[in-house]
């Protein structure tokens, strides 16, 4: 594939996601399946779980979304007892999300699923490829960084 344009790059990876995203929800565990829970919702999981907390405005700068958007994501996964709001005393205006034991729970079962994925893919290629795919991968959020400030 040498000599392969930007357009064509993009082509071929465009073909190729769609593949590796689908093996993803194909093998979802029945918990996580049972959820029914939407992507940016897994994402907003996945945010918390790592961060153990944030507000609404950090969340919507994370997703690359409005405040109202992530309100309404938010509502949804509170009602299904997946993540709880706390109000800030000193600031009326600031909401801290943080998870319930459910919503820990579901966010653990997705890591560790999603590890379990990348393991099982990645399984088909030497380490030496993985190790240049992660390099690569970190080439790319170095850029994505630099671009955000």
């Amino acid at each position: 594939m040498s000599g392969l344009t930007l357009r064509s790059f993009a082509d071929k990876v465009c073909e190729v996601m769609p593949v590796i995203g689908r093996e993803f929800f194909r093998t979802r565990p029945s918990e996580v399946h049972k959820a029914k829970l939407t992507m940016p919702q897994f994402i907003v999981l996945d945010l918390l779980a790592r961060r153990n907390a944030s507000n609404m405005t950090d969340i919507a700068h994370y997703m690359s979304v409005s405040t109202a958007a992530v309100t309404g994501m938010v509502d949804r996964l509170v009602r299904e007892r997946y993540v709880v709001r706390k109000d800030n005393t000193k600031d009326r205006r600031i909401t801290t999300i943080s998870l319930t034991d459910k919503g820990a729970r579901i966010a653990k079962v997705m890591a560790d699923q999603k590890k379990k994925i990348i393991m099982k893919i990645f399984s088909m290629i030497s380490q030496k490829e993985r190790e240049e795919y992660l390099q690569i991968l970190f080439h790319i959020q170095e850029h994505l960084k630099q671009e955000q400030i």
